[in-house]
């Protein structure tokens, strides 16, 4: 169970770093240089729906992290 809590932890901690980085910040971040020219060909509306969908990604997996950090804490006891 432990090994388990640890690799899922660790496999959300990635997905984590990756969502953040995607998300567009003032600078547009790096989700601009990986979409490129996306507003200009979805819409605006369509790239507030990705910045909408990553934002809810990152809540549940900063959730997540939280809830099996502190698993994985109460196995080290």
């Amino acid at each position: 169970m432990e090994l388990a809590a640890k690799i899922l932890l660790a496999i959300v901690s990635v997905g984590l770093i990756v969502v953040v980085l995607l998300q567009s910040g003032k600078s547009a971040g790096l989700s601009g240089a990986i979409a490129g020219g996306a507003e200009h060909l979805m819409g605006k509306a369509k790239a507030r729906g990705i910045d909408a969908l990553l934002h809810r990604i990152t809540v549940v997996l900063a959730t997540l992290f939280i809830l099996l950090t502190l698993l994985v804490g109460y196995f080290v006891k």
